[in-house]
């Protein structure tokens, strides 16, 4: 893991074509950081799960067909990233450190191995 940076690489055996396909075979899944939620960021989609705050919560993205990526990251949605980089801008760059060393860095990180390791036992 780099600084304030946390990812982790499930390979399957299923190949999945979208994030519809991917969500609807962990949707009803109870994992321990929470409910998964299918959204839009942007033009594209991703699935999350609820945010500690507003620059930490997990994403899981599609690489390719067979190979999902759990990360930790700030909030989903243009608008939300627009108002961190806002709030980033105006303290000098100290807003971001949150997501470094702030409180829920390290839960947020745990909550990360812990999906993974909730999807991989999936056996996808």
């Amino acid at each position: 893991m780099a600084f304030g940076f946390k990812l982790k690489t499930v390979k399957t055996k299923e190949s999945f074509e979208n994030y519809q396909q991917l969500f609807d075979r962990i949707k009803d899944v109870d994992f321990t950081a929470g409910k998964p939620e299918l959204v839009k960021n942007g033009f594209a989609d991703v699935i999350v799960f609820p945010p500690l705050d507003r620059q930490n919560q997990i994403w899981v993205m599609l690489q390719g067909k067979n190979k999902i990526i759990i990360q930790k990251n700030q909030v989903v949605g243009v608008t939300d990233q627009a108002i961190n980089a806002a709030f980033d801008a105006v303290t000098g760059g100290l807003f971001s450190v949150g997501s470094i060393m702030g409180k829920n860095s390290k839960k947020i990180e745990k909550l990360v191995e812990a999906t993974a390791s909730e999807i991989e036992a999936l056996n996808l």
